[in-house]
């Protein structure tokens, strides 16, 4: 069948792994919050986006527990119909005072809320914009909508404004607009420029929608993300967020006005066809907020483990970008050294993810780093001490 001839040719995975290089599915045996085994090894584990450290947290272990006790494992159908628990509706009225809106919608996954929100929300005489780097569920939503989609160079602003200044010069108020970024960038650890962003989209009268699934716990005075960050809680419309990094859980989340949220959750697709979040994981992230909210110290130890491994590497010799937060990104250029510099890394003990193109551009693959707030200190100088060793050999420093 030709559809499949695709997969038939696909063999460079094959030729990675045939190599001894291949760096993905690697099957974790056990973990805690900062080490993971692997084929019987312990690792210290900097690819992980569980920043606060709570997925091994007593209070967020025995309410997954408890959870399942009384709920059992699962819903077994769509919020919509049978599957909506008075968890999921605790957790929505707790998202909504955290983030400052008027109303939150729990979806199953993160990457189910972009689709549901982009999808359900930009219409056929709409356009949606998308920094070229956004995440993979924002291009994916904007794919499913009826309206137009376009791209801007990230973080360029004055592209951004060409583009709404060129449609509105063609349309005029016949379309809509959406603009959708990320608030922490995932591969660059770069925070979004929403003092610009803000008044531009304003403006414009476009709706911004910032997605804080790498902000969401750790960033601003309580964690409440890149808006509050800024002082700008009140001039974001829409903030998407997921609980499978700082809420140490899966799921995802849209805060907003109520007006939007109701409508969104009589027609989002991909929250009305498809089963809710299992109840252990609604008490997990409700007992992780818990913990954001009386326990400020993590993000000041995450914040400190972050400016010490920046400073840390840059004093090596790496080039970490123009990251502002945990994700600390070790550029290396070609793929196959990245590969050789990952496989030297992890057999001297640490786990970290290489990531390559179409995630980032050519001759731009790197090694994400990324800091839980429970990591020791001698757990982050065996890591400079083992980045440093490596890339004087492989003449990256």
């Amino acid at each position: 069948m030709q559809i499949l001839d695709k997969c038939r040719n696909f063999t460079r995975a094959r030729e990675v792994m045939a190599s001894g290089y291949y760096p993905y599915f690697l099957p974790i045996e056990g973990s805690s919050d900062t080490e993971a085994t692997v084929g019987g090894e312990r690792k210290i584990m900097i690819g992980s986006n569980n920043y606060l450290g709570l997925t091994h947290h007593p209070c967020v272990v025995e309410a997954a527990q408890a959870a399942i006790k009384r709920y059992g494992s699962g819903c077994t159908g769509s919020r919509f119909l049978n599957g909506n628990m008075d968890l999921h509706e605790q957790l929505e009225a707790r998202l909504a005072s955290f983030m400052g809106s008027e109303a939150a919608l729990v979806f199953s996954t993160g990457y189910q809320t972009n689709l549901g929100v982009i999808g359900t929300l930009v219409g056929r005489n709409d356009r949606v914009y998308l920094d070229k780097l956004d995440h993979a569920s924002i291009v994916d939503g904007s794919r499913l909508a009826y309206g137009e989609a376009a791209r801007f160079k990230h973080g360029d602003l004055e592209d951004l404004r060409r583009q709404l200044e060129a449609r509105v010069e063609a349309d005029g108020d016949e379309c809509g607009h959406m603009v959708v970024v990320d608030g922490v960038f995932s591969m660059e650890g770069d925070i979004a420029d929403l003092p610009n962003l803000v008044p531009l989209c304003e403006e414009f009268d476009a709706l911004l929608v910032v997605d804080d699934a790498h902000a969401i716990g750790y960033l601003g005075p309580t964690g409440a993300g890149t808006a509050e960050y800024f002082g700008l809680t009140d001039r974001v419309p829409l903030t998407v967020g997921t609980f499978s990094k700082s809420f140490a859980s899966i799921g995802g989340f849209v805060a907003g006005p109520e007006t939007v949220i109701h409508y969104l959750r009589h027609h989002a697709r991909s929250l009305m066809f498809s089963a809710s979040m299992p109840p252990s994981a609604v008490a997990t992230v409700l007992a992780a907020l818990d913990i954001v909210e009386q326990e400020p110290e993590r993000r000041e130890r995450l914040w400190q483990i972050t400016h010490r491994m920046m400073d840390g590497f840059r004093s090596l010799g790496f080039e970490i970008g123009p990251t502002q937060t945990p994700i600390i990104p070790i550029m290396i250029g070609p793929a196959e050294k990245t590969f050789v510099f990952w496989k030297a890394v992890y057999d001297a003990g640490v786990f970290t993810n290489p990531v390559m193109p179409p995630a980032v551009p050519e001759n731009s693959c790197r090694l994400r780093t990324s800091y839980i707030a429970t990591h020791t200190d001698e757990q982050l100088d065996h890591v400079l001490t083992v980045f440093e060793q490596v890339g004087k050999e492989l003449a990256v420093i």
